[in-house]
Order: structure tokens, then C-alpha cells, then sequence
């Protein structure tokens, strides 16, 4: 299914947990460039379920022609980004709702919308299920990001505090 003019989304499965990792650790290393993120394994092990979908976004690979006139289709392109939901319970009204796990756009596919078509997909799927809300978690630091789901609508309901021991 086409995302945008040139992109296509597909359904991730079980079989993706490795990739997963790797967009998960690709993320987190461009925050944090010298941590090692090997521990988000058991992330993706201990959350990752038929509850919990995942879609990949790749290049359109529309069907062409060899020179002799015959039809074919381009090898699978390698997915340049991911969306993986979640559920949460809302602790003020106890409502099941939408979390965004992981949004992952590889840096040289960035700036072309892929992102805001991801949150777009993502909140018709929630919809659709009959969730009332969306929420996730963003890093303070990561403007890019803090840009984009503020020009989405998303708004700041509570702050996570931790202190160093």
C-alpha cells in the first residue's frame, strides 16, 4: 500500500525482530553516539507481539521492463523506516490508548514527510480501533522530533524526571 508518491508500507511480523533492534539502536545512537545499546533486544523480546504492530516504510518498487519488452519487478527494497505501536492505560482515566514505541526514519529519506505520514497512519489505526488518544515518549533534546509532534497537535501532559544515584 502506498504511503506517499514513492513509498509503500508494509505489515511487519515476528520474523522482523532483528531489524527491529537495528532501527531501535540506530535511533538511540544518534542521540547517545557512544552507548552501547546491545539491551534493546529485550525490549523488543519482552514487548514485542501481535499486540504490538510494527510497520516498515520502503521505496515504491513498481513493476518495469527488460530491454526485450518482458515484465519484472525490482528486488525488495530495504525498509528506510518504522512506525511500532504499543498500548498504554491513561492512569487518569483508565483508557486503553495508542503508544508509539518506536518512529524511525533513516536520515537520508528525512524532510520528505515520511514521518508526519507515519503519525497519520498511526492515529487512523487508532481510531479505527477506538482509541481516544495517542501518546508516546520524546527526548527533550531531540528538537527535530519535539517539532514534529507539536505540529502535529501533540501536546506535553506530563514530564518524566529521573535523578542520577
Amino acid at each position: 500500500m502506498e504511503l506517499l508518491p514513492g513509498y509503500c508500507i508494509r505489515h511487519g511480523s515476528s520474523l522482523d525482530r532483528a531489524l527491529l533492534v537495528k532501527f531501535m539502536q540506530l535511533t538511540y545512537q544518534e542521540m547517545f553516539p557512544n552507548q552501547d545499546f546491545s539491551h534493546l533486544a529485550q525490549t523488543v523480546e519482552q514487548y514485542f507481539s501481535s499486540q504490538t504492530p510494527l510497520w516498515w516504510v520502503e521505496e515504491d518498487g513498481e513493476m518495469g521492463r527488460t530491454g526485450d519488452g518482458e515484465d519484472f519487478t525490482p528486488p525488495p527494497h530495504h525498509p528506510i523506516a518504522c512506525l511500532w505501536m504499543g498500548n498504554a492505560i491513561d492512569q487518569v482515566t483508565g483508557d486503553r490508548h495508542a503508544h508509539i514505541f518506536l518512529l524511525y526514519v533513516v536520515p537520508e529519506h528525512r524532510r520528505r514527510g515520511i514521518a508526519t505520514a507515519l503519525m497519520r497512519y498511526a492515529e487512523d489505526w487508532a481510531r479505527n480501533r477506538g482509541d481516544r488518544q495517542m501518546g508516546l515518549q520524546v527526548f527533550q533534546s531531540n528538537q527535530a522530533a519535539l517539532n514534529l509532534y507539536s505540529g502535529l497537535g501533540y501536546q506535553t501532559q506530563s514530564l518524566w524526571l529521573k535523578k542520577l544515584l
